[in-house]
């Protein structure tokens, strides 16, 4: 029964807007149905807010609605204007149409771990349209059948318009039109009757579903899904240090795998709602023995397991379990060189030339006040005299110590730590 799918996004607290509920249940239960969601091609990579988009696809396609994922290569020259406050900058056609690619690729990587291959989306690029949409065309086609005053009447539309600071362009102004005529064409030409997006999507969904109405006299029908928000209002697609990308090269496995473990429980358990393709009964176990004991964060691990497997496969969620565990227990050594990167990526580093190394080597005093960790060499003795340091995962309290060339890990680096939590890298070239 296709209306198990609102079933499903009901409880897990995804529906924000919807067309009227009994008709969209009636309507999905009455033959078979497609869905689609738009992916939009102006960021050199997927996020994490698109893989929102992509759940929902895959819970669409469990519960028997096929799914389509379009791209948005011919909108994507433009840029969808919701939710922003100034004007995009215009990408080039060949930067747009590489985004198409990368975007694709990686789409189809995250899919295929979570669907059968008969359930898999029907992937589509709107340039197929709208690359070859003349202006006469669009304006008597598409234009006539959209009123100014009601378009004006959009939030997103008088946000801007009544800031003196931003204005709207006319491209801005018509995104919406591209947006429902990409809705008339996969309804007309895929059978497409339901429109999927985030809570900023429902007046360009809504305008998509009055155009079909108008020119197909046919119902479609939209449902959109809650901006993503943490527990203090903040974009859930953000972290620290910016967007969390889905791609390997912007946000490593490790690095997602640590953003996804160290969300507070209140967070973990909407991200958890949201993201998990864990069915209803055993998620609900999961809350139920967090709650019991949240310092052993088993929803956290949960999460991050699933979440990286589903994003980057089991492999690279091995290894950042691997990784994770080893540097929780100071065990770097244990620790790859490739991921050795990813783990200290962000931990302050200096660079050495290797004969630092030469001879009797760098007394341990003087590279922690290299580093950073001691202030002087006194500070320095003192930290080591307490048991503080440990160099390379083993700890050093000898004041006279030193470190060669044959203490490199992978040839190349010492890591240092004082403390539990202040590491440093030096690198020796």
């Amino acid at each position: 029964m296709t209306s198990a799918l609102l079933e499903e996004l009901s409880w897990r607290g995804m529906i924000h807007d919807s067309t009227d509920p009994a008709e969209l249940r009636a309507h999905l239960d009455s033959g078979a149905r497609r869905v689609y969601m738009g992916f939009d091609p102006t960021a050199p990579s997927l996020t994490i807010g698109n893989l929102l988009a992509m759940t929902l696809l895959i819970r669409a396609a469990r519960a028997g609605v096929a799914p389509v994922a379009l791209f948005g290569g011919g909108t994507g020259l433009i840029g969808d204007p919701s939710g922003k406050s100034a004007e995009r900058q215009l990408l080039s056609a060949d930067d747009v149409a590489a985004n198409v690619a990368r975007h694709q690729e990686l789409a189809r990587s995250i899919f295929a771990r979570a669907l059968e291959p008969e359930q898999m989306p029907l992937f589509l690029d709107n340039s197929a349209w709208l690359g070859g949409l003349g202006m006469i065309e669009f304006l008597r086609d598409v234009g006539k059948h959209f009123p100014v005053g009601e378009m004006t009447k959009r939030d997103m539309v008088r946000r801007r318009l009544d800031d003196p600071n931003a204005g709207l362009t006319y491209t801005e102004f018509s995104y919406a039109l591209l947006q429902a005529y990409d809705f008339r064409r996969l309804c007309e030409d895929h059978g497409v009757t339901l429109q999927m997006g985030g809570s900023d999507q429902w007046g360009n969904i809504v305008a998509g579903i009055d155009y079909i109405r108008r020119v197909l006299r046919t119902q479609a029908h939209g449902i959109t899904c809650p901006l993503l928000l943490r527990s203090d209002g903040t974009k859930f697609g953000k972290s620290e240090k910016g967007a969390v990308w889905l791609s390997a090269d912007r946000t490593s496995p490790y690095t997602f795998y640590q953003f996804v473990i160290n969300l507070s429980d209140e967070d973990a358990r909407r991200f958890a709602l949201f993201f998990s393709l864990t069915d209803r009964e055993p998620l609900e176990k999961l809350f139920a023995q967090h709650a019991e004991t949240p310092a052993r964060r088993t929803l956290q691990r949960h999460l991050a397991r699933e979440l990286t497997t589903l994003v980057h496969g089991p492999e690279a969620t091995e290894a950042a379990e691997a990784a994770s565990e080893a540097l929780f227990k100071g065990d770097v050594r244990a620790i790859g060189p490739e991921m050795l990167g990813d783990v200290f990526a962000d931990v302050p580093s200096i660079d050495e030339p290797a004969s630092r190394l030469a001879g009797e080597g760098w007394p341990v005093v003087d590279l922690l006040i290299a580093v950073g960790l001691a202030s002087s060499k006194r500070d320095a003795r003192e930290h080591l005299g307490n048991g503080a340091v440990l160099v390379n995962g083993v700890k050093a309290t000898d004041p006279a110590a030193r470190v060669t060339a044959a203490d490199l890990l992978h040839g190349s680096v010492v890591l240092v730590r004082r403390g539990r939590r202040e590491w440093r890298v030096a690198r020796f070239a």
